[in-house]
């Protein structure tokens, strides 16, 4: 579960740089692009961490996840982008809520078996 977890951490920084070159051709207002590519620069934190064996940043993802979908989702201009007939930015909004949905799925089944291992093991001692 570890690896998938990783994997869709790595493809959301990925999808991120697409979402970041598409922002930047159409020429969002500065504080939109710059507020994204902070996101996506604590991403990149995170993804480094993951490559780097550090546990503890999958909080730190979940988190990141959580706030990706609750800044993206109410958004009424993703909505009609994605019911467009399927474009570049159409598939990056998908590839990326899902991927979202997937790395919030994962994590979470990723930490709370660990954290009742580390809980028990607490208890014993």
């Amino acid at each position: 579960m570890k690896r998938g977890v990783n994997w869709l951490i790595y493809a959301s920084v990925f999808v991120g740089v697409a979402l970041l070159a598409q922002l930047y051709a159409l020429m969002v207002p500065s504080w939109l692009f710059y507020s994204i590519l902070g996101g996506w620069g604590l991403y990149l934190v995170v993804s480094i961490g993951v490559a780097t064996g550090r546990e503890k940043v999958y909080p730190a993802a979940l988190i990141l996840s959580i706030a990706t979908l609750a800044v993206s989702l109410p958004q009424p201009e993703h909505y009609s982008v994605a019911e467009a007939s399927p474009t570049l930015a159409s598939l990056t909004f998908i590839a990326g809520l899902l991927l979202q949905i997937g790395v919030i799925i994962l994590v979470t089944s990723f930490l709370i078996p660990r954290r009742k291992q580390s809980h028990v093991k607490t208890n014993v001692v």
